[in-house]
Order: C-alpha cells, then sequence, then structure tokens
C-alpha cells in the first residue's frame, strides 16, 4: 500500500486500531559483522505505539478504553496487521486485541 500523505503523523486510527512501528532489527553486529539479509527478514516483536483509535463500542454503544497510548512499547504476534509505507518507512495497523503485551521498562 502506497500512502498519499506526507506525515505519519496525519493518520487517525479508527474505532480499535492501533498504529505502530516494528523494531528494526540490527544488520551489523556487535563486532562489526554484516548480517545477510536471510538473517533479518523475520520482524521484531516489538514495536513503538505511534497512535490509537478512541476504542470500539460495547453491545449497549459505550467505548471501550484503549489498552494502550502512543509511545507505550508493545509485543506483537509474528506476523500479521495491514503495512503502510510512508516513504521508507512501514507502519503497521493492529487491532487492540491482537497485542500481545505492553512492556514496561
Amino acid at each position: 500500500m502506497s500512502a498519499t500523505f506526507k506525515s505519519i503523523k496525519s493518520l487517525v486510527p479508527l474505532m480499535d486500531r492501533v498504529l505502530v512501528q516494528r523494531f528494526k532489527a540490527e544488520t551489523k553486529t556487535a563486532t562489526g559483522i554484516f548480517l545477510p539479509q536471510s538473517a533479518t527478514s523475520q520482524p521484531l516483536p516489538e514495536a513503538t505505539v505511534i497512535s490509537v483509535g478512541p476504542g470500539a463500542r460495547d453491545k449497549d454503544g459505550q467505548i471501550i478504553p484503549m489498552s494502550v497510548q502512543a509511545g507505550d512499547r508493545v509485543l506483537l504476534p509474528g506476523w500479521g496487521g495491514n503495512t503502510i509505507k510512508v516513504g521508507e518507512e512501514e507502519y503497521y495497523l493492529f487491532k487492540d486485541a491482537e497485542i500481545l503485551a505492553k512492556i514496561r521498562e
């Protein structure tokens, strides 16, 4: 999917969607050895939350609050999410329920 907007900040998720940016795999080891692309092709399970939607509605029409906020570090499933590219950067949209955990450090 190619974006038609210039900044990811102009993208606001709807309902219970969470916009995240996955951490990038290191392409060089601590000793300076470059890793082949095949060794770094699997996405890392950690990401930073960029923005969140207002939340889904329950059967009574009340909004269910989101479990994460912008700036949180989260643990994601190995695959999934909808990919959004803005320039050279890749972002992902996940449902709030698909996020496995919040990382506190």
